[in-house]
């Protein structure tokens, strides 16, 4: 199968031409729309997010993952082959996370290139048809390489900032909660926000963070829109206390 991760979003013709192509390339292999509310042009919340959405998909899935707000510049365009799976997509530190914390990494520079490429949409003229190629299992023409580090000062293992706000209002963070002792509280501004294991564990009203179901740290309400009460910015920095 192949998942696309990007930051599209779902309002304009983008995602809906990447199945375009994908299906013209790879006719009856199952596509996942994954993920196309990645915050715009954030790299590094991208970076955090990717490993923690895509843990959990069988072996031999082929990621599409563009976050790209270089495109058309000279950055590399990867394939990368990390325990068992593809992903494709540019070389800004948009796997760097990935890599760091999978067991194999082999990084390949994509040679290949189509008759077409515009400047500004490689995901469909470039990533899409190399995806396509991969799940068909196909190679296309690339060559070994090293990722580039992300630009300025190194990313930690984990990120105390705000990636992500769903549709409930529940604010997700870049920390995994394997990390936190569960007496530990966040911080948010002046207030504390203690821990609860399940939903049912609060009274509804109540404002706790918990282990999300992909292993991050999530600030939620109980049947309540916590952001709506809390107000964080994405890329806004919690504490860890």
């Amino acid at each position: 199968m192949i998942i696309l991760f990007t930051d599209f979003g779902l309002e304009d013709p983008y995602v809906g031409q990447l199945h375009g192509v994908l299906a013209q390339h790879a006719p009856g292999v199952p596509i996942v729309d994954l993920f196309h509310s990645v915050p715009s042009f954030d790299i590094q919340a991208a970076a955090y997010l990717l490993p923690a959405y895509t843990r959990d998909f069988p072996r031999g899935s082929v990621f599409l993952c563009v976050v790209d707000p270089g495109v058309g510049t000279d950055r590399q365009a990867l394939m990368i082959e990390m325990d068992d799976r593809w992903y494709v997509g540019p070389d800004n530190g948009l796997f760097s996370i990935l890599a760091r914390r999978s067991s194999s990494c082999k990084c390949h520079a994509i040679n290949w290139r189509p008759p077409r490429l515009s400047s500004s949409f490689h995901g469909r003229d470039l990533f899409a048809p190399v995806a396509a190629m991969l799940a068909l299992g196909e190679r296309p023409d690339a060559e070994p390489t090293e990722l580039t580090s992300p630009q300025g000062p190194k990313w930690p293992d984990d990120l105390t900032r705000v990636l992500y706000v769903d549709h409930y209002g529940n604010v997700i963070t870049g920390m995994r909660a394997s990390q936190l002792s569960q007496s530990a509280a966040v911080g948010v501004g002046d207030r504390k926000i203690i821990h609860a294991r399940v939903f049912g564990d609060t009274t509804r009203g109540t404002i706790f963070w918990y282990e999300n179901a992909n292993g991050l740290v999530e600030i939620t309400k109980n049947q309540g829109n916590a952001n709506q009460e809390l107000r964080l910015e994405l890329g806004a920095e919690i504490e860890i206390v």
